[in-house]
Parts: structure tokens; C-alpha cells; sequence
């Protein structure tokens, strides 16, 4: 219990200074993904303070929110960054750049790859179902719908498109509707990802508490010879 709760508190600590000592507007992805995680993760802290458990608060919520956030990371990192280093821009001189190149690197990297490091090392095991999955990816392709419908009703909205690819100014709704094909496939991808780990970490901790054989055990009494 005591790794599993040290590890969530550093998750909200993290995403909390990430998104004060920036600025992270409601209207991008990032920021929504990094306030549910949040709201999750203490949640999950009060109810594993309240009830002496490891277990978490709404277990099946838990696999949704590892992967919404993870999806922060990964587009960020590759599609926002072009894969770019992030460490060397934690270091610059200028010290408002420095501190807003930390805020971002706390809710891209920091944030999402805890949150991923707790998926993999702590259960409970096998508690979201496989047909979980199509809700899981629900929400960031909702959260692309609404911003595209969002900026043809209110074109004077000041974060119009959050992000390039659902900007249809050059390439047309066609080519913004593609891009969500692509990015549905890729989050139904990662959702299974998730989804298998979480399976054979449950084989792997159900074979290490298997009671073993009495004759492979140290103590098992020896072969009476006759």
C-alpha cells in the first residue's frame, strides 16, 4: 500500500505544479486530461487513506484516465514536439521560458509516465472487461468533435483549433475527419496495449503466488528410499 499511495501523491503533486506555474487553458486537451487525472488520483488517495486499502476508488475508471492521459503524452511527444528531446529546455537561461518549459514537461512526461508506471505495478488485475475499450476512446474523440463543432458555431472563440490537426483552413473537413480515423485507430491501439499488460501482469502475479508442488518446495520432506 505504502508504494502504491507514495507513487499517486507524487502523480497529483506533479500534475498540480505542472498546471499552476503555467498557463494551460481549459479549451486544450492537455489540460482537461491532467485535472481528470488529477480529480482521479485524489480521489483514489482519500479513499485509500480512509479505508487502510491499496485498492482504488472505481478500479474500471482507473484504466480510461491511464489511457487519456498517456494519449497527452504520446501526441505531445510526437505530433506537437516532433519528437524532440524535452530536457535540454528544462535548463535555459531565460527563467520564464525555464518555467514554462517545466510546467509542460511536467503535464506531457512527468505526469503520464507515472500514471502508465502505476498501471503497470499495481492493480487491481482484470478489472476492466475488453469491451471497456470503445468507452475509453470516447472521450478524446469527443473532445476533437466538440472543438471543430465548437469553433464552425463560435468562429470569434480565442483558442478556435487547439491543434493543427483539426484545423481545416488548408486541407479542408476531409482531411480534419481522416486525421480522426487515424487517431481513433491509434487510441483503440493503445487501449488494447493497456489492456494486454494488465492481463499478463495478472498471469505473472497469479504464477508467483501459486502455491508450488510439494515436491518443488525446499522444505518438502525427501524420498524415502528403499
Amino acid at each position: 500500500m505504502i508504494a502504491a499511495l507514495a507513487l499517486r501523491i507524487v502523480i497529483v503533486v506533479s500534475g498540480l505544479i505542472g498546471l499552476l506555474i503555467g498557463e494551460h487553458r481549459i479549451a486544450y486537451y492537455t489540460c482537461q486530461s491532467n485535472l481528470i487525472t488529477l480529480g482521479y488520483f485524489g480521489g483514489v488517495i482519500y479513499w485509500m487513506l480512509r479505508r487502510r486499502t491499496a485498492e482504488p476508488a472505481a478500479p474500471r475508471l482507473r484504466g480510461a484516465v491511464t489511457l487519456w492521459i498517456v494519449i497527452t503524452g504520446l501526441i505531445s511527444h510526437f505530433l506537437l514536439q516532433n519528437g524532440e528531446n524535452p530536457l535540454p529546455g528544462l535548463a535555459v537561461a531565460d527563467p520564464g521560458l525555464r518555467v514554462t518549459n517545466w510546467s509542460l514537461f511536467l503535464v506531457h512526461y512527468v505526469v503520464p509516465v507515472l500514471v502508465f508506471t502505476d498501471w503497470v505495478a499495481f492493480g487491481p488485475r482484470r478489472v476492466s472487461p475488453w469491451r471497456d475499450l470503445w468507452l475509453w476512446i470516447l472521450f478524446p474523440l469527443a473532445y476533437g468533435v466538440t472543438s471543430v463543432v465548437r469553433a464552425i458555431l463560435i468562429p470569434t472563440y480565442p483558442d478556435r483549433y487547439p491543434y493543427f490537426f483539426l484545423d481545416p483552413t488548408s486541407h479542408g473537413y476531409g482531411w480534419v475527419a481522416g486525421q480522426f480515423g487515424q487517431l481513433a485507430v491509434i487510441f483503440g491501439v493503445l487501449g488494447a496495449a493497456l489492456l494486454g499488460i494488465d492481463r499478463l501482469a495478472a498471469r505473472i502475479t497469479d504464477r508467483r503466488d501459486r502455491p508450488q508442488p510439494a515436491e518443488d518446495r525446499e522444505d518438502a520432506p525427501s524420498a524415502v528410499v528403499r
